[in-house]
């Protein structure tokens, strides 16, 4: 018996006026939730972020979208103007899904987005979507937590590494623990240095996974001393994430065999 992907969904109607915070995953469609999907097929317009990858949206049944992506060093649309373009939107009763890369409630702004449809009393729902970094080391063969190698996992985000107000690398550093750091590829020398400080060895494996799941991707292996080095002679370059710690030597002995 066929069953349709709206049958296995049973999910909310996606009335006029609302809002679905959506996460695209890390790129390829094939790790698309099915309630994505679904919500791709019944939007009026897409508000979509720069990580949403062209087979996502070729997916959608509107030709309405709208590209509100930021990249790090280059012209972005501020949060506040893609905010009040949700709002806009919903006002003018439109069913509008907003997609992100990964999941929308990490470091994804999807918290700070349903705060301000809250405030408007616009109506709104969140579609969870599988988080990049644990996608990405999936498909790299390296394990987010192993018995024996880690106990757990710190997800970061790299941006502001070494500013004020930015997180304590020295005391993530002691924990020993596998890190993952979202947007750290222009400041990664920055962060190896301060983990090292705080008592990292040098040595610490390091992968660098760039355009994970789609047809741009690379990966790059480094040590905590040698990585900066690497990313600037192997031209890596944003989008990228970053795993730091004994889990990344895993990858040599999981690939031989995997498919």
């Amino acid at each position: 018996m066929n069953t349709s992907i709206e049958t296995i969904v049973a999910a909310p109607e996606f009335q006029s006026g609302h809002v679905w915070l959506a996460g695209a995953g890390p790129g390829h469609p094939r790790y698309l939730t099915l309630e994505v999907a679904d919500a791709l097929a019944k939007a009026d317009v897409i508000v979509h972020d720069a990580l949403v990858s062209d087979g996502v949206l070729s997916l959608a049944k509107t030709t309405d979208l709208i590209f509100v992506g930021k990249r790090g060093g280059r012209p972005s649309v501020a949060q506040d103007d893609i905010t009040t373009k949700l709002i806009e939107l919903a006002k003018a009763g439109k069913r509008v899904l907003r997609l992100k890369g990964g999941d929308p409630f990490v470091f994804g702004r999807g918290g700070e987005e349903a705060e301000a449809l809250v405030k408007e009393g616009i109506p709104f729902r969140i579609l969870p979507g599988m988080t990049s970094a644990l996608a990405a080391l999936a498909a790299a063969n390296i394990p987010a937590t192993m018995r024996g190698i880690s106990r757990s996992i710190t997800l970061a985000t790299g941006h502001a590494a070494g500013t004020e107000g930015d997180l304590d690398w020295k005391a993530l550093a002691k924990t020993g623990e596998p890190i993952v750091v979202y947007m750290g590829v222009s400041t990664i020398g920055t962060i190896a240095r301060l983990l090292i400080e705080g008592g990292r060895s040098p040595d610490t494996p390091v992968a660098v996974l760039m355009a994970a799941t789609t047809p741009d991707e690379r990966s790059m292996t480094a040590t905590l001393e040698t990585v900066e080095a690497e990313v600037k002679r192997q031209n890596f370059a944003a989008p990228a994430l970053i795993v730091i710690g004994r889990i990344v030597s895993m990858q040599a002995i999981l690939s031989g065999s995997a498919q």
